[in-house]
Order: structure tokens, then C-alpha cells, then sequence
């Protein structure tokens, strides 16, 4: 948490409980469940204030909190600005000294008001290093090279340049009102229609970035270490600086401070100099000797502490940025030294040794977590770890494909050594990694007390994939036959168990829907599992139960695993499967499995509701079965024979389906006429369904129960499964063949429907990409994805989506080549071969030449080429001679081959042409996906002749970077119950239940994350429909800097964010500032996409109404009308939104005083809202008839403005009085109260729903218009 606004990264507020709360039963609670209604307890620490004395500056009060511990109010002493220059202190009260690691509370006499002195302390060599690497962060606090570099978890963000920092506390300045002339004239490329999409504004230089130079030079002196006769006198290390104004001098660190010596750079002379100064900060020192340093360094402290905290916090990974200015390098001790000495293999915090990661990965996930302050402690520690362990294996990673490693094994080839690097484990390999690591994922998420799993992180560099994975103690001593003792480490040959670790899978089994099978090993005995066979089961030195390769936790998709002898179902063979692919590891995804479940769950619940009818059919002289409406209201629902299932059961919706679930139960469990008491008659009734249709009908494995799970070992070549359980298999084959084919059936057809009915909007590849995963679809389907596109009846309504797919296609098949491609690069050429690839792939220009290392530097000996050399140091050239044509047949064949997708083009130009992309996205996705980094400038790509660009342009190449993300559980529960209370209107509820969400994910991840990213804006959203602009506006300021942060500068979900707090401005009367965000947002937009996208007619939409508000009628209506036009092609001319866009468009040409187009446009919206209501609806005014004075017209009032931008970001206000607000207060208690006794009574035994339905929306809240492609839920007031 922040205390008031900015306080400092460090101030990572503990939130934990000082009493122990009483437990609100959240972990039991399902979380869309109403349990949260009994108010949640919050956790409450109440602060104090106490005094604080440092040398030489007036006494000045702090706010802290018991649970800090002391070394907090370290951190915000070095963060301020009139203390920021020392590190060496400690803090005493009434003359003790308070221990740096101990809690606030625990100190005696501590309270409201207590005087805390701030003590300088004698250094030592390690606190000398700190205080002058403190310094140095100091003097590059405003530098953004870190974030440009990807290095300490900087990251870029621009919003400061747009708002001018004039949000918050100064934004109460009514700016832009008086009328006073705003210049509303965007740039030309950010107006519709224009082709040019330039790329420097991606990233417009900062005014403080142009550094106030303090200082030339400050760097270690040649002098170190102090021979023994100075370190004797005190002496801990020497430093050499140059001052602003050209003055070399020699500083000695002793344990007393900071003084000038009299050394020069040939000369050691370790005397003080004079002035005779001796200073305890090396800052008072230098203010000393430089007056320019004097000035400019206050100057930049100042700017430093105004700049919003979450600009300056690190971010729990790394993110990078694919572009970036032309960078001076400047002289810097600190990362000089950084890159020699200290960090290979050694971390920072702990002295003289490294850490075992393995070991704090595990602690963490033993430590307890029975209730809320143990999980939130538990889990912040296994966040922090991870997030550092990610870090770490990020950088051996690369040191160990850049040769800077040696190799366990170094007589193997290249692809077979194995590295050992500060305690982790590297290996090279390229498809098993990603698929082990969803194991890990899944595994970790289900979180069983007493079996563990490997940290692991998979890095792609270079064109290599490296897995790095924490070392199980004792492993590297013992043979891997001792120490497998469950699992297979030879494809399924020897297999061997393990009771211990069939009792921890077993756990796992139901949320994993793993099936517990027996194989047959290489002596045909049988051996019992609960996983596939190439999962090991390890007991390390340490006594915990490991396991490890996971790649085989799903099961096969069979689509892409031709087996010899299996017939498909047609609707797989008619898609042209099974298709070889290019490894058999081939598994579906985790997302899926649970969506094919809960559609046989549904088709389950039919099969029930058809037998019963049949039966009470039969028995229809017992009248009374009949009398509750059960059967007969259900037979419209389930009259069509189970065959058709798969095509009618296309509502993604899990919850509306779980819904007619849980009504089709009680149906069942009332209407079994054997008298009864109903829970007795729902158990018969459900073991007596399945008994005669479970099993066979839907492939459940229990008769008594509604039951599927996967045996992950089917069709795993060299596994063998005993006689008996030769049913069991050929039922899990035909289960398996079912899943392939609902993935063709269902899953992509109500991928395609939701696309069409705008249900999720993607707008590059990343978001794309992620819509099919959530909807268990692997992006080899991609092909497939878009096949279905192109045959869709309304092809132009999916526009942007065949577009988005064929970029993406285009790019990861252009991605596969380049990892090849990169593998035959020695280092020395690698910007001259990437420059090269990219001209191969983007420019215009016909032959490319690619640019060999220079001559000069060739040397005379070529060493023969060794077996084993590192994996990054090839020496052949073989890269230079791709050309265009080839580079371009290869795209299109991978494409084929990969994706089964014919592409109709020959060069990029073509593919331009036909498919309507952009280069610069296609540049945009190529950089991300392989962690290129291009100079910003603007890139000629279409010119015939020279080539895009030089080897000068090519930056650099980041690692891409794949890990588990730890969740912060109880945080997101609280989210979603808040979720849910604000989708029934309680708003005022539904808002405390996010900030508290807010305040737990705080203390899970720290202030950045993406999950806070999402709160944030939840709670904007929720602020400003009631009423408070100030809080909506700082919220939402939040957000967006943190998605900028966390997620990237020009991330859809950035522009998003840009949106929302355009809104939130316009309405706090900030205009200027209002437009220039949605400026960034268009102008991002047509970066990221083009121009043609549904989401772009609501940023024209909110762009139009804003000008139209200060009476730029003519630039308005350029973006109406292009938003009128986008809005047509893709939801249809008889659309709502069409007829919403009609009005607009109306009322800017009314305020023209061109009354015919006005009319025109309203009678189009007004035959809009009749066909679709049937009846004139009130909605808007009617049309403007003629014979009626001429108006006086005005400018519209912001009012009106401020209503139409709320109606189309999806934000309705209903006028209601306030006895309707009692009336509907009332009502929806009255709902409640139903619902809650028709729980209780389903709660008395169910052994067939699996969750409860998350309660929808009263209808009486009136229908708001879908929210604009917002995760929260739309919301009313």
C-alpha cells in the first residue's frame, strides 16, 4: 500500500493482521460465491506518527505502521529528498539502537510521537560500496537507459509526457474550461485515413531525460585495494572523479567518511588534500569541491521525488522494450563492475555465498497457511522468490549460450551439455521445455502439501531454447537409476511405483482429471501410476518427494498423432486430420480438458432430463410429478437427441450452462417419485442416471458418479497396458478421439462466434494468441482457426481477426527460420545477420547484401571446427547469402507445414497487398517474438533502392522469457466476490471488497502487477459512475502507468487504459489533456493494428465527442464519420451501436447549423430503433422536423458531451428517485434471500454439480450496452 501518494518503492506496506483475524472463511468459499456477503473482515493496521532528527536538517514527522519492520524507515530516509544522500546510519531511540530487521510493535517505549535519531555509523568496505553505488543511482534516477538496456527490472512508461504531470491533486486546476484556445489539431498521421504509420512517436523523448550532468566521470580509482599501511590508517577504497567544471581529483573512502587525497593518475599520494574536508556522504563532499554539482543535483532531486512513484518502482520481471533511441554510453563504476566481479553466480544480498534456490523454493511452499495473514505471508514469499529466481536464470541463461559457462559434460556435442551456474541447472532442448513447464504450472496451482516441483524457467537467445531448472539435493551424486523411484527413465521399459507418491498424485488426480491406470513394465508385471510414465518420482537428500518431467501431464491430441489402425471421428478427418507434426508431444491444453468435461457435464445433465421424461412419461398416472412444471419446462431444452450436442453447445458461457446444470439436478432430485426425502431420492437418482447411461454415454469412469479423467500414458509408444484393463483403454481412446474432435466441433466454431459477436476483441497477435489458449486452443490450430474464418457467412464482420491470424502465422513461421538462422552466427556477426534477415523479410528493396564482419579483423588462422564448442559460437557464414525470394518460399512452406495454411504471396510486399498488413506491425511482432531491439527512426521500408536496414540499426537481442506465474488466491477471491456484488448493483459494497482485493494483491506481488493493474481499474471504473472524478482520475492514472510498466508502453491493454482515463478527464473538465490521451490511444492503435478495427470506432467515437465539445466541428467529424463507417462493416448497418454512431454524427452537424445531413443521419438511427425495438423508442430525440424558428445554436454544453462518452464506453446512468432505489434495494434482497434458501437446500447433498452458477445480474438494473472490451463488469448505477 502507498501511504498518501508517495511514499517509496521500498515501502512495500505490510498488510498482514496485528491481531489474528478471525478466520472469514474465504479458502472454502467458491469464488463467485455469495459467502463474502457476511461483511469481509478487513485487515486493519492503524498507523502512528513519530519524529524524526537527522543531521543538519529540521526535525520532520513519518507515518508508519506496527507491522514495518525498522529497516522500512531506512528505505524512506534514503528515498527523500533532504536525506537521500545517506546509507550508513542507524535509528536510536532514547539512546538504544533499533535492530534493522526487527517488527515496528516489538520495539519498547515505540509510540504516537516518539523522537527517532538518525545516528551516522563508521563504514565499512561493504557499506562504502553501497553508499557509492546509492550515489550513482541517484545521479541516473531520471536516466532511462536501465529500462531502455532490460536491466533491474526498469521499464519504460510515456504517460507523464500526455498529461504533463497536471493529474491528481494539481488536475483540481479547471485546465482547458475557460475555453482558452486549446490546439486540438492532432498530427497528420494520427488523422483517418492516413497511410503513414511513422514509429519515433512510439517513444517521445522525455523533457527530463536530458540529464543535468552533476558529474563527468566518478569511478573506481587504479589505486585500489589500499595497500596494508594505508588500510591500517582507515583507508577502505579510493575513487576518481572529474567535475562538471574539468577538475580531476582522488577521493579516499575511510571508515570515517569521505576527504580528497592527493593521488594522481600516475602518481599515488594517499595524504588528504586541501580543503581538509571530511565528509560522512560522499554528496556534502562533492557539494563541496564542484558548485555545479551543488545546483544540479538539487535540481534533480527535486524532479525525482515529483515524479509518480510507480514511474521509479521495479517490476517483478523484466520486461523489454523492441525499440529505442540512438543511447550515449556512458562511463558508469558501478555497471563496470557489476558485469566483472560480483554478480557472476553471486547475488548481492547474501554475503560471500550463493543462494540455493531450491531450497528457498521450497520453504517458501512449506510455510503454513491456515489462515488469511499465514497465506498472504506464504504467499508474497513464494512470489518473491520466484520472481528472483526467474531473474537469475534469465542471466545464467544467457551467459551460458554466450560461452561464458563451462559445461558439465564439455566432450558431448553442443546439444547435449548440461551447465551448472549460481546453483541452477541449464539444459539445451527445444520442444519438451514448454510443455514441462505447463506441467510445473499445473502442479504448483493445485498445491499439494508434500510433493514438489522444480523451479523452472525456459529463456529463448540466441535462436537456442535453455531450460534452467533448481537442483534437487543429492542428485548430482547418485545415479539417476537409484534415484528414480516412481516413474520410467526409459520411455516405459522399467517403470516403477511408489505407494508414497500414489497417495500425493492421487490428490492431483481430480483437478487434473488424471486417470489412475496400471502398465505393464519390461517383465510384464503390473505397475500402478497416477501420472504418464516419463513422470519421475525423486526423494531428495533433504526427504521430499519430487517430481519432475511433466511434459506428458495432458493428454495427446490425436489430431496431430497419426497412430497407426485409429479411425478419427469424421469431423476430425473431414479438417484433414490426423496430421503429422513435427514431435510427438503433441498434448492438449489444460483449458480444454476442463471445457470438454464440463460439456459432457451438460450433455450428462440432458441425457438425465430425457430418461426422466421418458420415465415420467410412463408413469403419467402419477399426476403430482408433473404439477412443479419440472419435466415439461425442460422438454424444449432437451429435446434434441444428444447427437447434436456438439454443435448447440456452443455457449463459451460456463456460467449460463452451469446454471440449466443445477436446474436440471433439482428437477431430477424432485422428481423421483419414490416419495422419498428429496437428498435421498437426488443420491438415487443420480447413481441410478449413471448407472444406465454415465459410463457409457458420456465416458464417466465411476458408475456412481459423474466422473471423467484422462489416462495420459494412451498412445505413448513403447507403453503397454495389461489384459484386464483392456476395456478401460479402448474406452480412454475413444474419449481421447472425442476431445480431439469437440476441439475442431466446439471449441474453434465458438472461438469464431464470439470473435463475430464481439464477445473478445483481439488486437495483435499476443492478445489473439491468448484468446485461443483460454479457450484450450494450441496455436498450431491456428491455420485451422483461420480456415473458418474465411468460410464464415459474415467474412467481413471477422475482418480484423483474419488479419491479426494471418500477421501472426506470417511471423511465427518467419520466427521458426530465424532460430535456425541465428544458431549459424558467431557473435561478432550478429547485428550485421539480423539486420540482414530483416531486410529479407520487410524491405522493399530486391537483393539485399548481407554485411560480412570487416576484413581487417578476419584473422589469418581459421581454427578447425570443434565438436564442442559453445552454443553460441559458430563461425559460418552461410547466414549472408539468404535473399528475399527464398527467405519469403520458406515463410510460405513453414506456413503449409506447420499450420496447414496455404499463404498466396511471394514477397512481403505481396503479402502487404493481399492481406492488408502493415510492415510495422509485422515488424513489431518479429521483434517481440524473438527479443530483437531496433533503433527508433523511421524505417524506409517500400524503397526500392536500399534496403530497410543497416547492421547500426539492430540494438540488440533480448532473451524471451517463459515462467510460472505464482497467483496471490485469496486477493483474487475477494476480486471476484467484489465482481460480483458491483454486477448486482451493490456498488458501494462491491467497492470495498476491491480495495480490499487491492490492498492483498499488494501485498502479494508489491506495488506491480498485473493483477493490481486490473483492480485498479475496476475501481476507477467504480468511483466515477459514483460520482468521485478526483478518485476515478488517480485510480486510473495508476493503471495506466502500471500497464505501461508490467505489460508494455504499447500493449492492447495500454490503450485501453489510455481510454478510460481520457474519459475520467474529460469529465474532471481537463480537455487538453483528455484529447492528447486519446490521441496516444489512436496513434498506438494504428501502430499496433491499422486503422480498421472495431475498437477504433469507439476511440473515433470518443475522440468526435470530445472535439465536438470544444467546437471543432470539422476535425469531429472526420472521426465520427470514420467511426460510423468502421461501426457499419462490423456489426452491421442495423446495428444499435450504427444507430448510436447516426446520432452523433446528427448532433455534430446540427451544431454546423447543416440541417439536412443532421436530418438525414437522425432518420437513419431513428429506423435503426424502430426495426430493432418494433416500436419508437424514447431513447434519443426524435427527428428534427421542419417548420420551427430557427434555433440559436451554441456550443453543446459538456454535460450532454460528457453522456454521450458515457453511453458509448458502456457506462449508463439510470435517473431513478429514490423510493424506486428502496423499491429496487428491496427486491434484490428479496432475490437474495431465495436464492441463499435454495442453496441451503442443494447444499444437503449433490453429488453431481461440480460449482455453483456465480449469481448474474437482477434483470431490473436495466440493460447497459456491452462494456467497452472491459475485463470489470459493465456497471450501472
Amino acid at each position: 500500500m502507498l501511504l498518501n501518494g508517495d511514499c517509496p518503492e521500498s515501502l512495500k506496506k505490510e498488510e498482514a493482521a496485528a491481531e489474528p483475524p478471525r478466520e472469514n472463511g474465504l479458502d472454502e468459499a467458491d469464488p463467485g460465491d455469495e459467502t463474502t456477503s457476511q461483511e469481509v473482515i478487513v485487515i486493519q493496521d492503524t498507523g502512528f506518527s513519530v519524529k524524526i532528527l537527522a543531521p543538519g536538517i529540521e526535525p520532520f514527522s513519518l507515518q508508519v505502521s506496527p507491522q514495518e519492520m525498522v529497516q522500512e524507515i531506512h528505505q524512506v530516509l534514503m528515498d527523500r529528498e533532504d536525506t537521500c544522500h545517506r546509507t550508513c546510519f542507524s535509528l536510536h531511540l532514547d539512546g538504544n539502537v533499533l535492530d534493522h530487521f526487527s517488527e515496528l510493535r516489538s520495539v519498547e517505549g515505540l509510540q504516537e510521537g516518539s523522537v527517532l535519531r538518525v545516528v551516522e555509523e563508521p563504514y565499512t568496505v561493504r557499506e562504502a560500496r553501497i553508499h557509492v553505488r546509492h550515489v550513482r543511482d541517484l545521479l541516473k534516477s531520471l536516466d532511462p537507459s536501465d529500462a531502455f538496456n532490460g536491466v533491474d527490472c526498469n521499464s519504460l512508461s510515456f504517460l507523464s509526457v500526455f498529461t504533463d504531470g497536471d493529474l491528481g491533486d494539481s488536475g483540481k486546476r479547471k485546465k482547458g474550461l475557460e475555453m482558452d484556445p486549446i490546439d486540438c489539431t492532432p498530427p497528420e498521421y494520427i488523422l483517418p485515413g492516413s497511410r503513414e504509420r511513422p514509429l519515433c512517436p512510439l517513444q517521445p523523448q522525455n523533457r527530463d531525460w536530458k540529464p543535468l550532468q552533476c558529474l563527468k566521470v566518478l569511478t573506481m580509482s587504479g589505486w585500489n585495494p589500499p595497500p596494508g599501511n594505508r588500510k591500517m590508517h582507515g583507508d577502505l577504497m579510493y575513487l576518481f572523479v572529474i567535475t562538471a567544471e574539468d577538475r580531476q581529483v582522488s577521493i579516499t573512502a575511510s571508515t570515517r567518511g569521505f576527504y580528497l587525497n592527493q593521488s594522481t593518475a600516475y602518481h599515488f599520494n594517499p595524504k588528504p588534500a586541501s580543503p581538509r574536508f571530511l565528509s560522512h556522504s560522499l554528496v556534502e563532499l562533492l557539494n563541496q569541491i564542484s558548485p555545479t554539482f551543488k545546483k544540479n543535483f538539487a535540481v534533480l532531486q527535486k524532479k525525482r521525488v515529483q515524479r509518480h512513484p510507480f514511474e521509479r518502482i521495479a517490476t517483478p520481471f523484466q520486461v523489454y522494450s523492441w525499440t529505442a533511441p540512438q543511447a550515449e554510453h556512458a562511463m558508469d563504476c558501478v555497471r563496470a563492475e557489476d558485469a566483472y566481479t560480483s554478480r557472476l553466480g553471486y547475488e548481492e544480498h547474501i554475503p560471500g555465498q550463493t543462494r540455493d534456490w531450491n531450497e528457498e523454493l521450497q520453504t517458501t511452499r512449506e510455510l503454513p497457511r491456515k489462515n488469511l495473514p499465514e497465506r498472504l505471508l506464504r504467499e508474497r514469499a513464494i512470489f518473491k522468490v520466484h520472481s528472483d529466481f526467474t531473474a537469475a536464470a534469465t542471466r545464467g541463461a544467457m551467459a551460458v549460450i554466450d560461452g561464458n559457462v563451462m559445461a558439465i559434460n564439455p566432450s558431448e556435442e553442443t546439444k547435449m551439455q548440461m551447465f551448472i551456474w549460481n546453483n541452477i541447472f541449464f539444459s539445451l532442448a527445444y520442444v519438451a521445455p514448454t510443455n514441462d513447464l505447463n506441467g510445473v504450472r499445473t502442479y504448483n496451482a493445485v498445491d499439494v502439501e508434500g510433493l514438489y516441483t522444480l523451479g523452472t524457467v525456459v529463456v529463448d537467445y540466441r535462436g537456442y531454447r535453455v531450460t534452467a531448472q533448481s537442483i534437487i539435493p543429492g542428485i548430482l551424486e547418485r545415479d539417476q537409476e537409484q534415484s528414480v523411484i516412481y516413474g520410467s527413465i526409459d520411455f516405459g521399459k522399467t517403470v516403477v511405483s511408489h505407494p508414497r507418491y500414489l497417495e500425493l498424485l492421487e490428490r492431483t488426480s481430480r483437478p487434473l482429471k488424471i486417470l489412475r491406470h496400471q502398465v505393464l513394465n519390461d517383465r510384464d508385471e503390473e505397475v500402478e501410476l497416477c501420472s504418464s510414465v516419463e513422470c519421475k518420482g525423486i526423494i531428495g537428500n533433504d526427504g521430499r518427494h519430487y517430481i519432475l518431467d511433466l511434459l506428458r501431464t495432458f493428454p495427446p491430441d490425436l489430431n496431430f498423432l497419426p497412430v497407426p489402425g485409429e479411425e478419427l471421428p469424421e469431423e476430425c478427418a473431414r479438417a484433414g486430420f490426423p496430421r503429422a507434426h513435427r514431435h510427438k508431444l503433441c498434448c492438449l491444453r489444460q483449458e480444454l480438458v476442463d471445457a470438454f468435461v464440463e460439456h459432457r457435464y451438460l450433455l450428462f445433465m440432458k441425457l438425465a432430463a430425457l430418461q426422466l421424461m421418458q420415465r415420467n412419461a410412463s408413469q403419467l398416472e402419477t399426476p403430482s410429478s408433473l404439477e412443479n412444471g419440472g419435466p415439461s419446462s425442460l422438454e424444449s431444452k432437451s429435446e434434441d437427441p444428444p447427437g447434436q450436442e456438439a454443435g448447440s453447445e456452443e455457449d463459451g458461457s460456463s456460467a449460463s450452462g452451469l446454471a440449466k446444470v443445477k436446474e436440471l439436478a433439482e428437477t431430477i432430485a424432485a422428481d423421483d417419485g419414490t416419495g422419498g426425502a428429496a437428498a435421498d431420492g437426488r443420491e438415487r437418482a443420480g447413481r441410478h442416471l449413471c448407472k444406465e447411461l454415465g459410463g457409457k454415454a458420456v465416458g464417466s469412469i465411476s458408475s456412481t458418479a459423474f466422473d471423467i479423467r484422462f489416462n495420459p500414458d494412451i498412445f505413448s509408444p513403447g507403453v503397454r497396458f495389461p489384459e484386464s484393463c483392456q476395456d478401460e483403454v479402448r474406452d480412454q481412446k475413444q474419449l481421447l478421439k472425442d476431445a480431439a474432435a469437440f476441439l475442431l466441433s466446439c471449441q474453434i466454431p465458438g472461438l469464431v462466434k464470439d470473435c463475430m459477436e464481439h464477445a473478445v476483441l483481439p488486437v495483435d497477435g499476443a492478445t489473439l494468441a491468448e484468446v485461443m489458449r483460454q479457450r484450450g486452443i494450441n496455436m498450431r490450430y491456428l491455420g485451422k482457426v483461420l480456415e473458418l474464418v474465411l468460410r464464415s457467412p459474415a467474412r467481413h464482420q471477422l475482418d480484423h481477426v483474419f488479419k491479426i491470424g494471418i500477421g501472426e502465422l506470417i511471423t511465427r513461421s518467419a520466427k521458426h527460420i530465424f532460430k535456425t538462422y541465428l544458431q549459424g552466427v558467431e557473435l561478432s556477426g550478429l547485428s550485421a545477420a539480423i539486420s540482414h534477415f530483416l531486410n529479407c523479410f520487410l524491405s522493399s528493396y530486391p537483393n539485399p547484401v548481407a554485411h560480412l564482419p570487416a576484413d581487417e579483423l578476419v584473422s589469418k588462422k581459421r581454427n578447425k571446427r570443434r565438436k564442442n564448442r559453445p552454443p553460441g559460437a559458430a563461425d559460418n557464414t552461410a547466414w549472408a547469402v539468404m535473399t528475399p525470394q527464398e527467405l519469403w518460399k520458406n515463410i510460405c512452406q513453414e506456413a503449409k507445414n506447420y499450420f496447414d495454411f496455404d499463404l498466396e504471396c511471394e514477397t512481403v510486399d505481396q503479402a502487404v497487398e493481399t492481406y492488408g498488413l502493415q510492415k510495422i506491425t509485422l515488424l513489431r511482432e518479429i521483434s517481440l517474438k524473438t527479443g530483437i531491439q531496433v533503433l527508433l527512426k523511421e524505417y524506409s521500408f517500400d524503397s526500392r533502392h536500399k534496403p530497410a536496414f543497416t547492421e547500426e540499426d539492430v540494438l540488440n537481442i533480448f532473451p524471451v522469457v517463459k515462467h510460472v506465474n505464482p497467483k496471490a488466491s485469496d486477493a483474487f477471491h475477494f476480486f471476484q466476490s467484489g465482481q460480483a456484488k458491483v454486477q448486482q448493483g451493490f456498488l458501494k459494497e462491491g467497492c470495498e471488497l476491491i480495495n480490499e482485493a487491492l490492498n492483498l494483491f499488494n501485498n502479494v506481488y508489491g506495488a506491480m502487477h498485473v493483477e493490481t493493474c486490473a483492480c485498479l481499474r475496476l475501481l476507477a471504473r467504480l468511483h466515477y459512475i459514483m460520482g468521485d472524478y478526483a478518485e476515478a482520475l488517480s485510480n486510473q492514472q495508476k493503471a495506466v502507468l502500471m500497464s505501461e510498466r508490467v505489460m508494455g508502453t504499447e500493449h492492447p491493454n495500454t490503450i485501453q487504459e489510455y481510454m478510460h482515463l481520457a474519459l475520467y478527464c474529460f469529465a474532471s473538465s481537463q480537455l487538453s489533456t483528455a484529447l492528447s490521451l486519446l490521441y496516444r490511444a489512436r496513434y498506438l492503435m494504428l501502430l499496433v493494428f491499422g486503422e480498421d478495427h472495431p475498437e477504433m470506432a469507439l476511440l473515433d467515437n470518443n475522440i468526435g465527442l470530445v472535439l465536438h465539445g470544444v467546437m471543432e466541428y470539422d476535425l469531429s467529424l472526420r472521426f465520427l464519420e470514420n467511426a460510423l463507417a468502421v461501426s457499419t462493416k462490423y456489426h452491421g448497418p442495423k446495428a444499435l451501436k450504427v444507430a448510436l454512431s447516426h446520432h452523433l454524427v446528427a448532433r455534430v452537424y446540427e451544431s454546423k447549423a447543416e440541417f439536412r445531413s443532421a436530418l438525414q443521419h437522425e432518420k437513419e438511427g431513428y429506423t435503426i430503433y424502430k426495426t430493432q425495438s418494433g416500436a419508437e423508442r424514447p431513447l434519443r430525440p426524435a427527428p428534427l422536423t421542419a417548420g420551427f424558428p430557427a434555433p440559436q445554436f451554441t456550443a453543446p454544453s459538456m454535460a450532454s458531451v460528457l453522456e454521450q462518452l458515457n453511453v458509448i464506453n458502456g457506462i449508463l446512468f439510470i435517473p431513478l428517485s429514490q423510493k424506486d432505489l428502496e423499491n429496487l434495494k428491496a427486491e434484490v434482497a428479496r432475490r437474495h434471500q431465495l436464492q441463499e434458501a435454495s442453496r441451503n437446500r442443494d447444499r444437503a447433498e449433490e453429488p453431481m454439480a461440480t460449482e455453483p452458477a456465480p449469481a448474474g445480474a437482477p434483470e431490473d438494473l436495466g440493460s447497459q450496452p456491452p462494456a467497452a472490451k472491459d475485463p470489470s463488469p459493465g456497471v450501472q448505477g
